[in-house]
C-alpha cells in the first residue's frame, strides 16, 4: 500500500475554487474497516455548503480536509480472512464525513457496516451516484412516510440527485407521485413513475394540488416559499418532510400551526438497507441517472455545477480508471 495519494482538498470555507488537488497521507485501515480504492466519487449539495462554510464544517477538525461521502471503488484491504468482501471485490458505500476522510480522494477507510457489493449491472461512475441519494430518498419515502396504494405523495426537486430516487421508490411501493421540475424535466418524471408532473416555473403547485398525504421537501424556503406553500396542500394531520440543511429555520413552528406533521430526515451509512437498494437498481426496478462527469482534478468545476442548481440526478468525479 503506498504511503500517499492524490486527493481534492480545503483548507477552509470558501467558493468552489477553493478546491485544490494535492498529495496528502493515504488513509489506514483498523478494525472491522475497509480500505478501498475509490474509481468514482458522487458530489451532493451537503459537500457544496460544507465547502462553503455551512455543513457540517463546524465539524472539521483538521485541514486540509478532504469532502466527499459517495464512493464506489474496489477492495484492498478486508477486515479480515473470512470476510464476505475480499481484495479485489467491487464495492460502493458512503462515509460520514467528517469523521472519515471524504471520497475525493484515491483511497478511502470505511466502516464494514457501510459497505456492499457493487451492482453488476452498473458501472463505478453509475453506483457511486447512488448511495446518499439513495439512502435520504429510502429514508423519506419508505422508512418515514411509508409509501404504499392509495397514497398521495407531493415531492418537490423530483428531478434532482434525491428527488429521482424519491419519485421511484414511491411509485415503486405504489403511492399516486405528483412531481414538481422544470418544464424540461416533466416528461422525464413521468418516465420515472410519476403520475402528475408539475413544471414549478409556470404553475404554483398549490393551485393545482391538494389533500396529499405526505409531502417531500427538498427545497424548503430557499426558494419562492415553496416549503411554507406546501402546507395549504397537505390533509389534516399529514407529513412533511424537510431535508435541506438550514432551508427553512422556521420549519417545526409553521408545520405544528398548521395542523400537520414535519420532520427533518438526516441519512446514515447503512449498508443493509444499501444492500437492499442494490437489489432493485441491479434488476432495473430502480435507476440512478448520472447528469454530467468529471475528473478529480475538476472537483472545482463539479461544484460549480451541482451550485447551479440544475442538475438532473447525478453529478460524479472520475478519480480512476476502472
Amino acid at each position: 500500500m503506498q504511503q500517499t495519494m492524490r486527493a481534492v482538498v480545503v483548507d477552509g470555507p470558501g467558493d468552489a475554487g477553493t478546491l485544490r488537488l494535492a498529495e496528502i497521507d493515504a488513509p489506514d485501515r483498523i478494525s472491522a474497516e475497509f480500505l478501498v480504492k475509490v474509481v468514482a466519487a458522487g458530489i451532493n449539495p451537503i459537500d457544496a455548503k460544507t465547502r462553503a462554510g455551512r455543513g457540517v464544517f463546524s465539524a472539521i477538525r483538521h485541514f486540509p480536509a478532504v469532502l466527499g461521502q459517495d464512493f464506489s471503488g474496489v477492495v484492498v484491504e478486508s477486515p479480515y480472512e473470512a470476510h464476505a468482501l475480499q481484495p479485489g471485490d467491487e464495492v460502493f458505500g458512503m462515509v460520514m464525513v467528517p469523521r472519515y476522510g471524504g471520497t475525493y480522494a484515491e483511497y478511502v477507510s470505511v466502516p464494514s457496516l457501510s459497505v456492499v457489493r457493487k451492482p453488476s449491472t452498473l458501472s463505478h461512475i453509475e453506483a457511486a451516484g447512488a448511495p446518499v441519494a439513495a439512502l435520504t430518498a429510502w429514508g423519506m419515502v419508505v422508512e418515514l412516510a411509508k409509501a404504499h396504494e392509495g397514497q398521495r405523495m407531493l415531492i418537490h426537486a423530483g428531478s434532482g440527485g434525491v428527488g429521482h430516487f424519491a419519485v421511484q421508490f414511491a411509485s415503486y411501493f405504489g403511492a399516486y407521485v405528483i412531481a414538481t421540475g422544470s418544464e424540461r424535466n416533466l416528461p422525464w418524471l413521468r418516465e420515472l413513475g410519476a403520475a402528475e408532473a408539475i413544471d414549478y416555473t409556470a404553475t404554483r403547485f398549490e393551485d393545482v394540488v391538494s389533500n396529499v398525504d405526505v409531502v417531500i421537501d427538498l427545497i424548503g424556503n430557499v426558494h419562492d416559499d415553496t416549503g411554507t406553500r406546501s402546507l395549504s396542500v397537505l390533509r389534516p394531520g399529514g407529513l412533511i418532510i424537510n431535508v435541506p440543511t438550514g432551508s427553512w429555520p422556521t420549519f417545526a413552528e409553521d408545520a405544528y400551526a398548521a395542523g400537520v406533521r414535519g420532520t427533518g430526515y438526516k441519512v446514515a451509512p447503512d449498508g443493509h438497507t444499501l444492500a437492499v437498494i442494490s437489489r432493485l437498481l441491479e434488476s432495473g426496478a430502480v435507476r440512478v441517472h448520472v447528469d454530467r462527469i468529471f475528473d478529480l482534478d475538476q472537483a472545482a468545476d463539479a461544484h460549480r455545477a451541482i451550485e447551479d442548481g440544475h442538475t438532473r440526478g447525478k453529478i460524479v468525479l472520475k478519480v480512476a480508471e476502472g
